[in-house]
C-alpha cells in the first residue's frame, strides 16, 4: 500500500472570465477542505468517514453548487442530491429531491448505514430524515440572492444555466437558448459550466471510499435528476479505487462514468491515471465531464475535458495541489 490520499472537487467547467477574487476563493476553500480531510486521514479516521466531513464542509459553504447554495429549480425551490459509497463490500447510500436536510450528504450516508435500502427520494427521504433525527433548516437558508438572479437569467432566456455563479454580464444579452452551439442530450442549452462538489479518498488501511453532492442544475424540471445520485455513474467505490464524477449528468449517466474507471483498472489492468484517461476519452461521446479517483496503493488522478475544474489533491508523501485550469 502507498499510503493514504485524498482528492476534491467543486464542479467541472468554469466560466474563463471568472473573476480572479472569486478564484482565490474557490481555491481558498479547496484547500481548507483538503487539509480538513489530511488531519482526519493522518487520524486514523476511516476513508468514508473522512469523505462525508469534507463534503459537508463544501455543503455548508455557498461558494459550490451543494447544499446551501444549491442551484433553483423551474420553481424557485431547492432539490438536492447526493451519494456516498464505502468500497470494502461496496456499500452505498443516496438521496434525490431533498428539500430541507441541512447536509443531504450525511443523510445519504444514514441510508447506507441505518435502512435497508441504497436510495430514497424526495417525501421518502424527508421522513427518513426526520426518523433519524437529521438536521433540517428552512428552505430559505439554502436559497442566495446570487442563484435567484440567475434563475430570473434563465427564465428570461427561456434556458438551463449551468453555473449558478457565472457573471450575469457574461451571458444576458441574447443568451436564447436557441443560438448555442452547445447541447445536452440534443436540446441546446445556452452555457456549459457544470458544478458539483465531491470527494474520494483511501486510507492507511487501502480502503476506498467516494462521496458527491449537487444542487443540480439552474432552472431544471421539476424532479430532474442527475448523475450525483446514482452510484456507478456519478459516485463509485471498491476494493481497487473511488471515484467522484462532475459535468454533464446526462452524458455521466450514459456512460456509467465512475464504475468505468474501476472496471478497466480491472479487465483492461490499467493503472489509475490510465483509466481516468481512458474513460474521459472514451466513454464520454460528445458530453463534457470531469472526475476524481484515488487508488488502493495510494494514487491520485483527475482528469476532465472542460476549460477548467475546480480540485485539490493530497498524498501522504506530501505532495499536495489546488487549481482551476489545465
Amino acid at each position: 500500500m502507498g499510503g493514504w490520499a485524498i482528492a476534491v472537487h467543486g464542479g467541472a467547467g468554469v466560466d474563463p472570465n471568472l473573476p480572479t477574487h472569486t478564484q482565490e476563493e474557490a481555491k481558498k476553500l479547496l484547500t481548507r477542505c483538503l487539509n480538513i480531510g489530511i488531519s482526519a486521514l493522518r487520524s486514523n479516521l476511516p476513508a468514508i468517514d473522512v469523505v462525508e466531513l469534507v463534503v459537508k464542509e463544501l455543503e455548508t459553504d455557498p461558494l459550490f453548487n451543494s447544499g446551501r447554495g444549491s442551484a433553483l429549480s423551474a420553481k424557485g425551490t431547492v432539490e438536492m442530491e447526493a451519494s456516498i459509497m464505502d468500497g470494502p463490500k461496496r456499500r452505498c447510500g443516496a438521496v434525490s429531491g431533498v428539500t430541507t436536510v441541512k447536509n443531504p450528504i450525511s443523510l445519504a450516508r444514514l441510508v447506507m448505514d441505518k435502512s435497508p435500502h441504497s436510495y430514497l427520494a424526495f417525501s421518502g427521504a424527508e421522513e427518513f430524515a426526520r426518523q433519524q433525527g437529521v438536521e433540517t433548516v428552512e428552505s430559505d437558508y439554502f436559497i442566495t440572492e446570487e442563484n435567484v438572479g440567475m434563475l430570473k437569467l434563465a427564465k428570461e432566456a427561456n434556458s438551463i444555466l449551468f453555473d449558478y455563479r457565472v457573471p450575469i454580464e457574461s451571458c444576458s444579452a441574447g443568451a436564447a437558448a436557441t443560438d448555442s452551439p452547445l447541447q445536452m442530450n440534443g436540446l441546446p442549452i445556452s452555457i456549459y459550466a457544470p458544478e458539483t462538489v465531491g470527494c474520494v479518498a483511501v486510507d492507511s488501511q487501502g480502503q476506498c471510499a467516494a462521496a458527491t453532492s449537487t444542487g443540480g442544475l439552474m432552472n431544471k424540471m421539476t424532479g430532474r435528476i442527475g448523475d450525483s445520485p446514482i452510484i456507478g455513474a456519478g459516485t463509485y467505490a471498491c476494493d481497487l479505487c473511488g471515484v467522484s464524477c462532475t459535468g454533464e449528468g446526462e452524458a455521466i449517466i450514459r456512460g456509467t462514468l465512475a464504475r468505468e474507471v474501476a472496471a478497466v483498472m480491472e479487465y483492461k489492468g490499467l493503472n489509475l491515471q490510465q483509466a481516468v484517461d481512458f474513460v474521459i476519452n472514451e466513454r464520454l461521446d460528445q458530453g463534457f465531464a470531469g472526475l476524481i479517483a484515488v487508488s488502493k496503493n495510494g494514487e491520485v488522478a483527475c482528469r476532465f475535458n472542460t476549460n477548467g475544474m475546480f480540485r485539490g489533491c493530497a498524498t501522504e508523501d506530501g505532495f499536495m495541489k489546488v487549481g482551476i485550469w489545465n
